[in-house]
């Protein structure tokens, strides 16, 4: 049997989860070592909700195994699991082991998912094990066909349960503490409204005055630069967001917040764009993703809508109800902030290729070259 590889975090790192950077922290480490040694990991938890022909919702509960070694006969959420370790692992490939689990648990196909969002990023404990847990809600066709996994899961008792009932098993059944809170919270919601997209916040769509953009710009790229022209050949104006402005002389993170806003102020004057035209804002981190969106508010201001190629931004926006345009992409594995300091660190001049002169010309000047050596070397070149 092949054996399972986590995606691992350092206790230390747990807090960058709460701001999107995945795979920059997380370590491949076999499971029962993982589990053996109480590293943290990353899990998932899927929770998935119906209706059915008369109308009301219903709640897919899985009851664990009597063979389990943990919690067996226990309700909990619908699927849940470990998420798998993989190269630039980041939130959809965390919500495609969401999925897996799901079909695995419950034999239902990741096509039949008819709509699916991120809830909660959450720390629980097993035992002496901290667990980062990925929460998912989830809605399909009530007339789906189960197949309980009799390995993983009790198949008389998972299944779609109504409002009473669901209440009734939190209130009497042994109950996962993590899962049944989670639960309680989806009985105060409005399914009807739950995966609906709001516009209670967005502007005239004819206006197209003011878009928002944000990145780390780390350093800035080509990349970017294609972004920001396709954002000003439709809006009048841009907001620029500097991410994680209080954070330097690291290794993913070698510039400063000045040394950033000089990029974008340098490539954006070389192109003939107008400083009228766009302003720039610090962002910085405080890693708590449920009142993030209403930081960067507070320091933006209003906009109309919002780019970025990041899902976790994308989503966390989406879920407070603004206008998320399409991905705007070119080679993104290329124009890659990590890509280029990992070819800086590697002394390989493809890197000038994917950044404008004159912010080569500005890192040479600032001594950013031998940082960014330095640091690599420090922490490593991985």
């Amino acid at each position: 049997m092949e054996k399972e590889i986590l995606a691992c975090i350092d206790d230390k790192n747990i807090k960058y989860l709460q701001s999107g950077q995945i795979s920059k922290y997380v370590f491949p480490m076999e499971r029962e070592q993982a589990h053996k040694q109480n590293v943290s990991h990353l899990i998932t938890r899927f929770f998935v909700l119906s209706k059915n022909i008369k109308g009301e919702t219903m709640y897919l509960l899985q009851k664990r195994s009597k063979a389990k070694t943990t919690f067996p006969e226990y309700f909990t959420d619908s699927s849940s699991g470990h998420v798998l370790w993989s190269k630039n692992l980041n939130l959809q490939k965390i919500r495609e082991n969401a999925l897996r689990e799901l079909e695995e648990e419950f034999g239902i196909h990741p096509k039949d998912i008819q709509k699916m969002s991120f809830y909660e990023l959450t720390n629980e404990i097993n035992g002496k094990t901290r667990e980062v847990s990925y929460v998912f809600l989830g809605l399909v066709d009530f007339n789906i066909s189960l197949n309980p996994d009799p390995s993983e899961l009790d198949i008389n008792d998972s299944r779609f349960y109504n409002r009473e009932e669901l209440e009734n098993i939190l209130k009497y059944e042994k109950s996962i503490d993590y899962s049944k809170k989670i639960w309680k919270k989806i009985l105060t919601m409005d399914i009807n409204n739950l995966f609906k997209k709001k516009n209670d916040r967005i502007i005239d769509d004819n206006t197209k005055n003011i878009a928002l953009f944000i990145g780390r710009f780390q350093p800035l790229h080509h990349g970017h630069i294609y972004i920001l022209r396709n954002i000003l050949k439709t809006y009048k104006s841009v907001k620029i967001g500097i991410g994680s402005s209080q954070i330097s002389n690291t290794k993913n993170d070698p510039f400063s917040s000045k040394e950033r806003k000089n990029f974008l102020t340098l490539a954006l004057k070389k192109r003939r764009i107008s400083s009228t035209r766009y302003k720039i804002f610090n962002i910085p981190d405080i890693f708590n993703a449920k009142a993030w969106v209403e930081h960067v508010i507070t320091i933006v201001g209003e906009f109309d809508s919002v780019y970025s190629n990041s899902d976790w931004i994308r989503e966390l926006f989406q879920k407070k109800g603004y206008k998320v345009e399409k991905k705007i992409e070119i080679f993104k594995k290329k124009f890659n902030a990590n890509n280029i300091r990992n070819l800086i660190a590697k002394d390989n001049s493809i890197w000038k290729n994917l950044v404008p002169n004159e912010v080569i010309n500005y890192i040479e000047e600032i001594g950013g070259i031998a940082r960014i050596k330095s640091l690599y070397e420090k922490n490593g070149n991985s």
